[in-house]
C-alpha cells in the first residue's frame, strides 16, 4: 500500500495510490471522489449502511467501496453534524484514521483496506469523508446473535484480542462494528477516534462496552462468555 496526499483548492486528500489507480472506471483524485451526489448521478449507489452518517455503498468497477462522511453525535451535533475544529491537517479525524487502519492493514489484521480521505478545511473548521473497501458478504454482529454460535463468538473474541496485542483501544466497541464475512471470518471497521497504547485498564473498557452493546441488541446471556473465552484462549495469542 502506497499512500500519497493532494491537493484540489480547500479539499486535501490522502489516498493509496494502487486502490485508486486500479478502480474501474477509475475516477479522478478529487472532490467528487466523496460526493455522494456524483455516484447517484452515475448510477453507482448500491445501497445504504444504518446510522448516523449515513454511509453509501458504492459500485467502483472490480469491487465495492463504502463512502463514509464524519458525522457528530450527542448534544454537540446541535451546532453541527459535520463540521470539526481545525488544528492541523494531519490532526483531522480523516487522515488519522485513514493512516491507522493502513497500518493495521499493513500488520495483517482483518481491517477493510483504506482507499482515501478527504479533509475541506474552511476557516477554522473542516468537514471530512474516508472511503474504504467494502467487505464482500459481511455482515454485523448485531444482525446475526441470535443464531451465532459458541464457535463464532470464540473467534470474536480472539479476533478482538489479536488487536489489542497490537495496541488498538477501539473505543466505539459494539456489535455493529464487529462484521462476519460468509466464510465465518470476523472483521473490525470504524476506527474514527481510535489510537494506539500500550497496554492498560483500556482494553476491559473495550470488552465491558462490547458486552453492553450484546445486552443492547438482546443477545444470549451467555454470548459475552463466549467472547471471552475467544479472548482468553491460547489461539487468541
Amino acid at each position: 500500500m502506497q499512500l500519497a496526499t493532494c491537493r484540489t483548492g480547500k479539499t486535501f486528500i490522502l489516498y493509496d495510490v494502487d486502490s485508486v489507480c486500479d478502480a474501474e472506471p477509475a475516477p479522478q483524485i478529487g472532490p467528487r471522489l466523496f460526493d455522494p451526489e456524483h455516484w447517484r448521478r452515475a448510477g453507482n449507489v448500491l445501497g445504504e449502511a444504518p446510522g448516523r452518517g449515513s454511509s453509501l455503498f458504492l459500485d467502483a468497477g472490480r469491487e465495492q467501496w463504502v463512502l463514509r462522511p464524519y458525522r457528530r453525535g450527542g448534544l454537540i451535533a446541535r451546532l453541527s453534524e459535520s463540521r470539526y475544529l481545525w488544528t492541523g491537517l494531519e490532526r483531522t479525524r480523516a487522515f488519522r484514521e485513514l493512516r491507522l487502519t493502513a497500518h493495521l492493514h499493513a500488520l495483517g489484521l482483518p481491517v477493510p483496506r483504506p482507499v482515501a480521505a478527504a479533509v475541506t478545511r474552511a476557516g477554522p473548521t473542516y468537514t471530512a469523508a474516508l472511503i474504504t473497501v467494502r467487505i464482500p458478504g459481511a455482515g454485523a454482529l448485531a444482525e446475526c446473535l441470535a443464531e451465532a454460535e459458541p464457535a463464532l463468538l470464540e473467534r470474536v473474541g480472539a479476533t478482538i484480542r489479536r488487536f489489542h496485542a497490537a495496541g488498538l483501544d477501539h473505543v466505539d466497541l459494539n456489535a455493529r462494528n464487529l462484521l462476519i464475512d460468509r466464510t465465518g471470518k470476523v472483521w473490525l471497521i470504524d476506527l474514527d477516534r481510535c489510537r494506539l497504547r500500550a497496554p492498560g485498564g483500556w482494553q476491559e473498557d473495550n470488552l465491558a462496552r462490547l458486552g453492553r452493546s450484546l445486552a443492547k441488541f438482546a443477545a444470549p446471556a451467555e454470548a459475552m462468555s463466549a467472547i471471552r473465552r475467544g479472548y482468553a484462549s491460547d489461539d487468541a495469542g
